[in-house]
């Protein structure tokens, strides 16, 4: 599974359990969230990386200039650091292509 479009069907559900367990210490999912050691998500998907006010980003993810849509995120939660070198986000990824399709399965639900 090397990209998005190879991916299984993500299961919202399942992905809320991933998102609680694995993101929800550094992130907060719904808009109007305050920021916690990571960005607020809401309204990620179609957002351009580095740009949530109020959050002081690194400059590779400003730089990066990436627009966050399911294939970015499948490819960014494979391994954040390789595809974002110089990230803050100390998260190791997410190695099995169904945790990410479940994960952004529920982020698709709950960041918009």
């Amino acid at each position: 599974m090397s990209s998005f479009a190879e991916a299984p069907a993500g299961d919202a559900a399942k992905g809320a359990k991933i998102f609680k367990t694995k993101c929800a210490q550094c992130h907060v999912a719904e808009k109007g969230g305050g920021h916690k050691q990571g960005p607020n998500l809401g309204g990620l998907f179609g957002r351009l990386s580095g740009t949530t006010a109020g959050f002081s980003f690194s400059k590779a993810n400003i730089d990066a200039k990436v627009t966050w849509d399911e294939t970015t995120l499948y490819d960014y939660l494979l391994n954040p650091k390789k595809y974002m070198p110089g990230t803050k986000m100390v998260f190791a990824g997410l190695k099995k292509p169904q945790e990410r399709a479940d994960l952004i399965a529920y982020m698709k639900e709950a960041t918009a």
